[in-house]
């Protein structure tokens, strides 16, 4: 089978797409033809070495994917052959990548596919979609009638946090770096979305929510509490997703006076049943067109590398060339 992978860590000049064995399903795995699967941070962090990982070489980049299933092993309870499924949490703790043109996929790992939703809308709501939904739900408890911040809100993640924050009754306050990055918030939803680079965000939140943010979902690699945490409402909570060689300095005071929350926020902790169960809810959501997927673009699986770049320009280099997912399809 086809695969892009990688035989050491490095720039994106390291993928390689070529020929790999096909993998053959357990007694608890489904062989799953991929029809889509997407590029996340995660990924870039993983092949340049950034982030410490056991890596069996060759490696299978990827997380998510999105398909259908075509053997499934003697013990498989909840899938048959032709189901259309997906599955983010691939491509760690031993489990191979997603980037390639068939999986075996562990059926605790996977999730149905709604009727008339696409293979691209799937993959593309995957990770971020789990990620928004655990966060916001089982974290930050948000509640109707709260108000939310969320910086990039036209990004993979940002654009969940939004749409799923909307779903759950919540006012939301989010940022982008262009209008018209601005005005597709507006249109997933955004109370008020702001345009970092023109408008002063602080006076407009203060304008906004004057007694004060609910729940405060920081993205940023360098987060500055002095800025966020006046910001804050009585007994607001704050998700950090993001920095892990951050180390800002943090105004105890100010902070726990207001009686605020510090959530922690690693979706790849996430537990398979607490997936499902978040899975089993962006399910419905999307099924009920209350919850979107944001696509920037789709390439072939054979353009991985170029793939990887655009990403990296947009996460590290902070180049705003993405608003949304890139998939890639085998």
């Amino acid at each position: 089978m086809k695969a892009a992978y990688i035989n050491n860590t490095g720039p994106a000049e390291v993928i390689l797409y070529g020929d790999l064995p096909m993998p053959k399903p357990g007694r608890r795995q489904c062989l799953i033809k991929i029809g889509a699967v997407d590029v996340n941070p995660i990924c870039i962090y993983i092949r340049n070495g950034a982030i410490p990982a056991k890596l069996s070489f060759p490696f299978i980049l990827g997380r998510d994917l999105a398909g259908t299933v075509t053997e499934t092993g003697a013990a498989v309870k909840s899938f048959k052959t032709g189901d259309r499924v997906w599955a983010t949490s691939q491509g760690a703790d031993g489990r191979p990548g997603t980037f390639a043109e068939f999986a075996a996929v562990d059926e605790r790992w996977l999730h149905p596919i709604p009727e008339g939703v696409s293979d691209e809308q799937a993959v593309a709501l995957s990770l971020v979609g789990i990620t928004a939904q655990l966060g916001l739900v089982r974290s930050a408890s948000l509640r109707a009638g709260e108000t939310l911040f969320v910086n990039g809100g036209s990004g993979g993640v940002g654009s969940c946090v939004v749409q799923i924050a909307k779903i759950l009754g919540a006012k939301v306050i989010t940022t982008a770096g262009s209008d018209a990055k601005a005005e597709l918030c507006r249109q997933l939803g955004a109370d008020l979305a702001l345009n970092y680079k023109t408008q002063d965000v602080d006076a407009a939140i203060k304008s906004f929510a004057p007694e004060g943010v609910n729940v405060w979902w920081e993205s940023l690699r360098e987060p500055n509490f002095g800025r966020t945490i006046p910001l804050l409402a009585l007994r607001g909570r704050m998700i950090l997703m993001a920095g892990r060689e951050a180390r800002p300095v943090f105004p105890v005071g100010p902070f726990y006076v207001k009686d605020c929350s510090l959530h922690g926020f690693a979706m790849f902790n996430a537990t398979a049943r607490e997936q499902r169960s978040a899975a089993n809810a962006i399910n419905r959501w999307v099924t009920e067109g209350k919850l979107k997927a944001r696509i920037d673009r789709v390439m072939p699986l054979s353009q991985a590398a170029e793939a990887h770049r655009l990403q990296e320009q947009s996460t590290i280099g902070k180049s705003g060339v993405l608003a949304g997912k890139i998939v890639l399809k085998p």
